[in-house]
């Protein structure tokens, strides 16, 4: 019996989320793959991600390359997890093979090449992209409209912190057919977004206490196993910092997470370099890794002087 073609796309990230949603409508739709099953990744695999076969035909978006993808976009700077994988990418001339880790977005990504190499565009997407781009590049007007949480994309997107096994296939499925105002009222939606506003609140006095100023960079550890931290908080109480570095906790795992303050212009140092090192990835301005939660400061700690030193070495 032949498999179902798969698509596997990385979550719980909105990026990912949109990404998967464009790319199984054109698979199925343009491609002409069939029915896809679709599974989200995440960084926690990377060190068996290399010797993973697929044993149907597979495509990935938002994730790191595999070179038995049938169809595979990308745009983090660290998607190449060695320079052979660099070589494959760079001999392989196909259409449904793209990267580009300057764009905003894998979505949009693949919204402007589909469109110019396919001419495949599903105008029912176009806000989507717009929210991806916006969300993933985090360009916000300030720090105070990241963490307002009003428009539907954001509430979607915070709803994520909260997931469970299957929400990020519901939200593709949900997000192929609905708009994002009606989504985001689904009941599976509306409660973990509720959840997540409340949370966030304790989360932000949390990380009011944790953090620290160190030669322009906010440090901090801070435990999340009941509240929600959000990513864009250092620069709540430390708006002129230039990059945030940080220890989250939860139960039985913590995440280690850098960004550049999006607020300021100024050329970043490559995050996502610092952060293979490491086993984690991302992009220039934006980072992370999942570590043990034993050793974890002593992590912190090492990522915390190399960004400093990339710091001190490109000036």
């Amino acid at each position: 019996m032949t498999r179902k073609a798969r698509l596997l796309f990385h979550s719980p990230c909105f990026d990912g989320i949109v990404s998967a949603v464009i790319a199984a409508d054109y698979l199925c739709r343009g491609a002409q793959w069939g029915e896809l099953e679709i599974a989200d990744v995440n960084y926690d695999i990377q060190k068996i991600w290399l010797s993973t076969r697929f044993e149907a035909r597979t495509a990935v978006v938002d994730f790191l390359y595999h070179p038995d993808a049938a169809f595979w976009a990308d745009h983090h700077r660290s998607t190449f997890l060695n320079d052979d994988m660099r070589r494959d990418f760079a001999r392989r001339s196909d259409r449904h093979i793209v990267y580009d880790h300057q764009a905003d977005s894998c979505a949009g990504l693949l919204w402007r090449h589909l469109h110019a190499t396919a001419s495949y565009r599903n105008p029912h997407f176009a806000e989507l992209v717009l929210w991806a781009e916006k969300i993933d590049a985090a360009r916000y007007e300030s720090v105070e409209e990241a963490l307002s949480f009003e428009h539907p994309a954001l509430q979607i997107s915070a709803s994520m912190a909260l997931s469970t096994n299957g929400y990020s296939e519901f939200l593709v499925r949900a997000l192929s057919e609905q708009s994002l105002e009606e989504v985001s009222m689904l009941p599976e939606v509306r409660e973990r977004f509720l959840e997540f506003r409340r949370a966030t609140r304790e989360g932000l006095q949390r990380m009011r206490d944790a953090a620290s100023l160190r030669d322009g960079i906010v440090v901090f550890d801070v435990d999340a196993h009941d509240v929600v931290v959000p990513r864009y908080a250092p620069y709540l109480f430390f708006p002129d910092a230039r990059y945030s570095v940080g220890l989250v906790r939860r139960e039985d795992e913590a995440k280690i997470t850098a960004m550049r303050n999006p607020w300021m212009e100024f050329e970043s140092v490559a995050l996502g370099d610092i952060f293979t090192r490491y086993g984690g990835g991302g992009h220039r301005r934006v980072a992370s890794v999942l570590v043990a939660p034993q050793g974890a400061e002593m992590m912190l700690e090492r990522i915390v002087s190399d960004v400093t030193s990339a710091e001190r070495n490109r000036s």
